[in-house]
């Protein structure tokens, strides 16, 4: 069983860095292509793979971009004004 642990511990390592590179939004991330990562991690036993993880884990990506403007109508500033000038005209025509 000792035996196959390293492959094991390996084989986990390798599929978890190559489907994170390929999940990666950017073309090349830490820049590098996808392509060259794909060969670093599967080529370089362990180094490519731990090569991967330990530059995720010392630039951790922001997340997906902010949203440019509101999320929700309720949060839009011309929605709400358009909102209250539609309630304005209502009460004035009664």
């Amino acid at each position: 069983m000792l035996k196959v642990l390293p492959l094991l511990v390996y084989l986990g390592l390798v599929i978890y860095a190559l489907a994170d590179v390929w999940q990666r939004p950017e073309r090349e991330p830490y820049g590098v292509t996808k392509g060259l990562w794909t060969a670093i991690v599967l080529f370089l036993p362990f180094v490519g793979a731990l090569a991967w993880i330990v530059l995720k884990l010392l630039r951790p990506d922001s997340g997906p971009a902010p949203r440019k403007g509101p999320v929700a109508p309720d949060d839009d500033p011309e929605y709400l004004a358009w909102l209250r000038e539609q309630g304005r005209r209502k009460r004035r025509s009664g």
